[in-house]
């Protein structure tokens, strides 16, 4: 018996407003105000009052579900668009399905098995194609088994919703629990024995299905799921009703148990946003280095000019030849002008290359005048241990000897070398690590 005349056409009216508190989250309130009509008016009992109602509950189910999908973008975390091959699953579910009215639900209940492949789209939207078989359903109706175990068929497509991506917004990783919401339609088939002579042609339908699954996420590739779901028989096998209609007779509950795999894993790349304030500046940035380095450049040009006119003026002083003068020497006497400085870093008795000019002096002096000699007395600065110090002081004057005999051929016997220790002649603590090298002069 057809209910459906029974009432008037819902009227619905529905305001969305969804507004944003933070960049990752997203609040979606929705108003939906239905009025409804006499429809459960004309309902003579309690079974037309739930067949009546069933299709309402379906519609405000379908409406909630359009709705989810179209705000989905709404509360999204910014992912990165996979490829067509990206993000792809297919799974294998195995149950049970009952009747869910005029039939004991569990004594009724018969074996299901069924194939899935799905695309997840989104974080939060997913689209699939779905097949299952029931065995031995036809005893629900009397009638004949089919000439195989499988006595109805299934194939239809269907959608997904993830609804802790949807309310609670996608955080980059996979979660351990996640719940669907699924909604499918397709073609249904029931497969009839007719060697038995009952006459009874197998039976085609257009049916839909809607139903939660309950995913738990074993790894990036592997989830196990419980899903519980209802399928309708639109059709409901009767020619002089209308052609689409929920009915809760033709209705069945099924719980199956899936197994999925998730091929290239399951998940999807979260990108930062594209933020114009942020890319403006930067690019200002850039600009200032270019502006430093163009001027750091124009700098380095003028200093290797000047480089190039100090290594010109170099090369003319070293071609130029030597002036000699001739300067009466009228008395030589053991003053100031015959001692010489040869100062050490703090630490070190190696004679630097600065200090090699007041050894050549010397050692000039001693060349030009066979008879004279020359006392070297090493000093050390009072920094640090006084046995360390007065080693010091004896390799300072140790290595002027050393020097003048090894590189300008002094003979030994001219050259007197001892260290004195601490030295305390000048105020100036670092002029005190030297070695104080006086002429004499035997004439």
């Amino acid at each position: 018996m057809n209910y459906r005349t029974g009432y008037k056409q819902n009227f619905c009216v529905c305001v969305i407003l969804v507004w944003k508190t933070s960049p990752q989250i997203y609040f979606i309130k929705i108003y939906i105000y239905i009025f409804q009509q006499s429809y459960l008016k004309t309902a003579r009992n309690k079974r037309a009052s739930f067949n009546l109602l069933l299709p309402t509950l379906m519609k405000k189910a379908l409406l909630l579900s359009v709705l989810a999908i179209g705000a989905m973008s709404a509360n999204a975390q910014a992912v990165e668009q996979p490829g067509f091959c990206q993000n792809w699953s297919i799974g294998i579910d195995g149950g049970v399905t009952t009747p869910l009215h005029h039939h004991a639900f569990f004594g009724s209940m018969r074996g299901v098995f069924g194939l899935n492949v799905k695309k997840q789209i989104t974080p939060t939207f997913g689209l699939g194609v779905e097949g299952y078989a029931g065995v031995n359903t036809s005893s629900w109706k009397g009638w004949p088994h089919s000439s195989t175990a499988i006595d109805n068929s299934y194939v239809g497509v269907f959608g997904s919703v993830d609804l802790f991506n949807l309310f609670g917004g996608y955080n980059c990783e996979v979660r351990p629990f996640t719940i669907e919401a699924v909604a499918g339609a397709g073609w249904g088939h029931d497969y009839i024995h007719n060697n038995t002579g009952a006459g009874i042609p197998d039976e085609n339908y257009f049916a839909t299905k809607v139903g939660l699954n309950f995913n738990i996420n074993c790894n990036e590739h592997l989830t196990v799921a419980i899903k519980p779901s209802v399928g309708w028989n639109m059709n409901g096998g009767r020619a002089e009703q209308s052609p689409t209609y929920y009915n809760v007779d033709n209705a069945v509950f099924n719980i199956e148990a899936g197994l999925v795999y998730h091929i290239g894993g399951n998940g999807f790349e979260c990108v930062r946003p594209y933020d114009y304030a942020e890319v403006e500046a930067l690019n200002a940035q850039v600009n200032d280095m270019r502006a430093a380095l163009q001027a750091s450049m124009i700098n380095s040009a003028a200093w290797e000019a000047k480089a190039a006119s100090l290594a010109e003026e170099l090369a003319t002083c070293m071609s130029r030849q030597p002036e000699v003068k001739v300067i009466k020497e009228t008395e030589v006497t053991n003053t100031l002008s015959s001692v010489r400085y040869v100062f050490f870093k703090i630490g070190s008795s190696v004679i630097t290359p600065d200090q090699m000019p007041n050894v050549e002096m010397i050692a000039a002096y001693l060349k030009n005048h066979p008879d004279a000699t020359v006392v070297v007395k090493g000093y050390a600065s009072q920094d640090g241990p006084l046995d360390i110090n007065i080693k010091l002081a004896n390799n300072r004057a140790e290595a002027v000897r050393k020097a003048l005999i090894d590189k300008y051929g002094i003979k030994a016997n001219r050259i007197q070398a001892e260290g004195e220790g601490i030295g305390n002649m000048f105020k100036e603590e670092s002029w005190n690590r030297v070695s104080i090298c006086t002429i004499e002069d035997n004439n």
